[in-house]
């Protein structure tokens, strides 16, 4: 959000207050409170009539600093906040001043301020610095009748920015403007299904505004040596994590927010799914999945997707009896392969539902301001909305979803989340704007801890499509709506690398495209990224993915990633506990493997599939790919062959080939790579 013209005026109709002058240090054994105010004082009347913003700062954790700035205190606290560990306290923080400055430091990290004349805050590392709120980048702004809260943190030369959550343009996202607003938009636009206000730079630290609301976000765009962050309100909380590498600020964000649960192995391999608006039946998944057996291209989960359920009924999680009589036993005939069982399910209730009357008579739907449920004509008709923050519409819902895992279903597909109205009363009171995206979190936990409770903490899977900070508390995730297209696949891994450095440990994708049908060239080349990426599922929209209906080439393709992804499963796993353990996403970004080398600082068409394993995916019809190799020896995870990085490299692959390479000084990684 935009408050300035240019560096010396406000955009027309705009009010600014900053904190200028400083009045005030304490220095407390928990926290330093500065308070400023908003003009340099030259007489004792010009204390009159005036603001003041209130500073302070404390440290949960070594390395991470805490900064409030508050304008009027007293204001009520709005609900929700974010599931943080607010308990965590830092018991070797230093607090001190001298007669210039006061400091906090935490760990390497400190927070230095002056302790009189005009107001600044500088972060350092060691000795050295890190970035810096100058003179006027906070601040308080009157703009269209709304109050909103700024601040601005300096940036190095050459410093690179990444994160906040899953959006699909540019990886790194210097010169960018981005609002913290949940979207379903596909992976075409500017909009996102997960928005995580945290972000992370190549100096190696971490910031998390600590407000689920709409954050909206100038990162080198509107003052372009800044990241810019504001919130409509009188207060702005956030939090530093100084790293010092990239990884350590994800592992101080996730600490704080939550690290991805240990998924079962399962989940890793091939799923095949029903797609979305293709018409099957019972015997059309056995027949499929029959014919995959046959061809030695093992599945280990099969998806239903929403005709599972009668038409306009969404969500009955009633099984459609037309085309499904005997739904638990087509479950024990699946399951008896081998083959774990994902429904698709979403938290809206379509009018048409029985579960309408139950939920309308409860209170368990979301009130319209004038008591009715709140009730639009999207996706299905005359839909309402499921009221999480209601323990008791939380157990309802949970006990529907409990009665399919009795019946043999082992995960649900929890899409949706994203359309949540703001004109609308909470049963817990919470604002409506802040809910619009916390609304993710509340229905992917309500479904996981079900999933946590019945089937146990290593073996409870969601595949889900919104989210927000925390969210990756709840695995899986996936990148939703993208289309058949060579620019879609690479907007799709743009979006799971920058999700991944939001801290999201596993992230998957509609393999060939979700909308639209794949050319075989298409499908084959997404075939060999999707099977090298965390999790990998065949799913679209009007069409199947099953390899046959795009050719024989499309059968061996399949085939043979299917078989490469299963031999490197002890490395994959090894690297799922690392996000488990860590928060590093299991895809991760060249630039969070390689931080000192400025080559891979804005690469999005590669990445490391851990910490040893590098893939290029191939994005265009003639084979050919140009990636980067860094400085070490790699050797070719499918030839053998070894070469030095350093180096870029342009070659061109049949779809049986892949640029993977394997980083041979990786240790264990190596060795586990290497046996294979």
């Amino acid at each position: 959000m935009k408050f300035d013209e240019g560096y010396w005026r406000l955009l027309p109709g705009t009010k600014a207050i900053y904190p200028v002058s400083v009045e005030d240090v304490r220095t407390d054994p928990d926290a330093l409170t500065v308070t400023t105010y908003y003009r340099t004082v030259e007489a004792r009347s010009d204390y009159l009539n005036g603001t003041i913003i209130t500073a302070r700062f404390t440290s949960p954790l070594p390395n991470v600093i805490r900064v409030q700035l508050t304008h009027f205190k007293g204001q009520r606290q709005k609900l929700p906040v974010f599931d943080l560990d607010y308990s965590l306290s830092n018991p070797d923080v230093e607090i001190g001043r001298d007669e210039t400055h006061a400091w906090l430091r935490s760990g390497d990290v400190s927070v230095v301020v002056p302790t009189s004349g005009e107001w600044q805050m500088d972060v350092l590392r060691g000795d050295q610095p890190l970035t810096a709120s100058e003179p006027k980048a906070a601040g308080l702004f009157a703009q269209d009748g709304k109050t909103y809260m700024r601040e601005q943190l300096t940036l190095q030369v050459g410093e690179t920015v990444y994160g906040l959550g899953e959006h699909f343009g540019p990886f790194v996202k210097n010169g960018q403007s981005i609002d913290m607003w949940n979207e379903d938009g596909g992976t075409t636009s500017e909009y996102a299904y997960k928005n995580v206000p945290f972000y992370v730079t190549s100096q190696g630290y971490g910031v998390l505004v600590n407000n689920p609301g709409r954050v909206s976000y100038e990162i080198a765009s509107h003052h372009v040596e800044r990241a810019q962050f504001s919130v409509e309100g009188h207060s702005l909380d956030y939090y530093l994590f100084g790293g010092p590498t990239i990884k350590d600020a994800l592992e101080q964000y996730t600490a704080l927010s939550g690290r991805p649960a240990v998924l079962p192995e399962w989940s890793f391999g091939l799923w095949l799914s029903t797609s979305f608006t293709t018409n099957y039946n019972e015997q059309d998944i056995l027949t499929n999945i029959e014919r995959m057996e046959e061809l030695d291209i093992p599945i280990r989960v099969f998806h239903f997707d929403c005709f599972w359920m009668r038409e306009l009924t969404w969500c009955s999680f009633l099984w459609d009896e037309r085309n499904f009589p005997d739904p638990a036993g087509m479950l024990h005939r699946l399951k008896a392969k081998g083959i774990k069982i994902c429904l698709w399910i979403n938290p809206y209730i379509a009018e048409a539902s029985p579960l309408f009357d139950e939920g309308m008579a409860a209170g368990y739907l979301l009130q319209a301001p004038d008591g009715s449920v709140c009730q639009v004509d999207e996706w299905q008709p005359g839909m309402g909305f499921v009221d999480f923050t209601n323990p008791d519409a939380c157990a309802w819902y949970a006990a529907k979803l409990e009665a399919l895992l009795d019946m043999g279903v082992d995960a649900f597909k929890t899409d949706f989340g994203e359309r949540i109205p703001t004109d609308v009363v909470y049963h817990d009171g919470s604002d409506p704007v802040r809910m619009h995206n916390y609304y993710a979190y509340l229905y992917n936990q309500t479904v996981f801890d079900l999933l946590q409770r019945v089937k146990g903490d290593d073996q409870s899977v969601v595949f889900a499509r919104s989210a927000t900070c925390g969210n990756q508390k709840f695995p899986v995730h996936w990148g939703g709506d993208n289309l058949a297209t060579y620019p879609s696949m690479a907007e799709t891994l743009r979006g799971g690398l920058s999700l991944g450095m939001s801290g999201f440990g596993y992230w998957s994708h509609d393999i060939s495209g979700f909308t639209n049908t794949a050319t075989p060239d298409l499908y084959n080349r997404w075939v060999a990224f999707g099977l090298f990426s965390s999790h990998s599922r065949l799913h679209g929209s009007d069409s199947a993915r099953m390899p046959w209906l795009f050719g024989d080439d499309s059968i061996d393709v399949l085939r043979y990633f299917n078989h490469r992804k299963n031999d490197i499963m002890p490395y994959l796993l090894d690297v799922a506990q690392e996000a488990h353990d860590h928060g590093w996403p299991m895809m991760r970004a060249m630039v969070l493997e390689f931080p000192d080398d400025p080559t891979c600082r804005p690469l999005d068409t590669q990445y490391m599939l851990g910490p040893a394993l590098l893939v290029a995916p191939i994005f265009g019809a003639s084979g050919e790919v140009t990636y980067y190799l860094p400085a070490g020896e790699w050797r070719h995870l499918l030839t053998g062959k070894i070469v030095q990085g350093s180096a870029w490299r342009t070659e061109r692959y049949n779809y049986l080939g892949l640029p993977l390479w394997v980083h041979t000084e990786r240790g264990s990684a190596w060795a586990c790579l290497n046996a294979k």
